[in-house]
Parts: C-alpha cells; sequence; structure tokens
C-alpha cells in the first residue's frame, strides 16, 4: 500500500467537495466552498493549488478553465487516515478503540446495531 500526502483539514475540505462533484472547475469548487465556509477566494485557490503540488489532484486546462479531478480515492485516503487514528492513540488496538466509545457513550444503540450487522458479516464471510 502506497503512503498518501498529509493533507490538512481545510485541504480536505475542498478534496470532499472534488470527491463528490469531480471532474470540477476552480469556479465550481469555490461557488461551493462559498456557501459552507468563510474562505475568499484566493484562499480556496491556494489550497487547490497546494493539492495539486501534493499530488492529490490533477488537472486539465479545457479553454480557459481548469478543471480537477482527485488522484487519490476518498475511500483510499480515509482508510489511511483510520489506521494512523488507530495507531497513534489506540497502539492499533481497534477493541481498545471501541470499548473507549462504547463505555463513553459516544455510540448511539443504531451505530453499535451497525457495527454487530458488520461483524456478523464479516464472520459469515470468513466462514464460508
Amino acid at each position: 500500500m502506497k503512503l498518501l500526502p498529509q493533507i490538512s483539514e481545510a485541504e480536505f475540505e475542498v478534496m470532499k467537495v472534488i470527491w463528490k462533484h469531480a471532474p470540477i472547475s476552480t469556479n465550481e469548487i469555490t461557488e461551493k466552498l462559498i456557501q459552507t465556509t468563510t474562505w475568499s477566494p484566493k484562499t480556496i485557490q491556494t489550497l487547490i493549488k497546494r493539492l495539486v503540488t501534493k499530488g492529490v489532484l490533477s488537472y486539465e486546462k479545457q479553454s480557459r478553465v481548469f478543471v480537477y479531478t482527485p488522484l487519490v480515492e476518498e475511500k483510499e485516503y480515509i482508510g489511511q487516515e483510520s489506521r494512523s487514528f488507530l495507531e497513534r492513540f489506540y497502539d492499533g488496538d481497534i477493541t481498545a478503540m471501541l470499548s473507549a466509545y462504547i463505555e463513553d457513550d459516544k455510540l448511539s444503540e443504531s451505530e453499535i446495531d451497525t457495527l454487530r450487522s458488520l461483524l456478523a458479516r464479516e464472520r459469515d464471510i470468513k466462514r464460508n
């Protein structure tokens, strides 16, 4: 598995828009982020440039417009960040992490039911 570049929280907000709407132009990214943030268009353009420099985005110039496409899949990036979090705070022990969430009432009944279903499905897959 390749190690993906680290991106800031602000860069991650830009990536969420791009993952959802790619391929997407600079103006479209800016329009969407202005609705949900207090960032100026210049700030958004700077974040986009950083993501290109980090190798997370590619772009293509279509006449006078730059159109961006992610080079990293959202699922892949979130998976890496999840593993990093687990290693950093729980020494890679997912049971310890889940126990901490359960003991601190951080998981709803619905989330617990979902986890039960996922675990049962995984157990059934491994049995077959």
